[in-house]
């Protein structure tokens, strides 16, 4: 059985080998994280997040609900029409689109228009939090893509609702057209925050030499 370090010091004296324990460092230099690093970790994040948006924003607007007016005698998609919509443009379009042509305009809200109004979202409060260091503004400046995502995905439900297999009434017709402006709306807004939060940008304070 191993004698303990006592026992070998108490047996054999100042000669006693008393075996030295040495822990490992916790922390590796090597690994620091500077705020160089985490910078640059979020540039290429929000770098990222601007590609995926544009992407999706061209594959949404310009590329596929553009491709749907072949399928509504060619009329706009309601979620192109900047300026809204009445009741009278709806039952149009509503009638000129049979059951395939509503449920490739519902599928196109459950994944390109969830995932555009989310990713763009997720990448403006990105952009705006790491280059806006005081509080208020910062808040301020985040309602925007905040409100946009939760009219965005409203709106997407609202106007799959005007296709249901019930006529909507011209209440349901507003609201669509409501939240398909103020999407928009939003929309321009939130691009205007990230220019200014690109603008007040957080500046290193220099290191005054003693």
């Amino acid at each position: 059985m191993a004698k303990t370090p006592a026992q070998r010091i108490k047996k054999h004296g100042s000669k006693a080998v008393v075996p030295q324990h040495n822990l490992p460092p916790v922390i590796n230099p090597t690994t620091a994280r500077s705020p160089q690093k985490a910078q640059n970790n979020s540039n290429l994040i929000l770098i990222a997040g601007v590609v995926v948006s544009l992407f999706l924003f061209w594959y949404l607007h310009l590329l596929t609900l553009n491709q749907l007016t072949q399928l509504s005698g060619g009329l706009a998609m309601p979620d192109s029409l900047v300026g809204g919509f009445d009741p009278g443009y709806a039952g149009q379009v509503r009638d000129a689109m049979d059951g395939d042509a509503r449920g490739q305009l519902n599928y196109l809200h459950k994944t390109a228009g969830t995932l555009f109004p989310l990713i763009f979202g997720f990448t403006w409060l990105l952009l705006i939090g790491t280059n806006v260091a005081r509080k208020s503004i910062r808040w301020a400046l985040w309602a925007l893509p905040l409100l946009f995502v939760v009219v965005r995905l409203w709106g997407n439900v609202a106007i799959d609702a005007l296709f249901g297999p019930e006529t909507p009434d011209a209440g349901q017709v507003a609201l669509a057209s409501g939240l398909t402006i103020a999407g928009w709306v939003l929309l321009v807004l939130s691009l205007l925050a990230g220019a200014a939060a690109v603008f007040l940008r957080k500046k290193p304070q220099r290191q005054v030499a003693g």
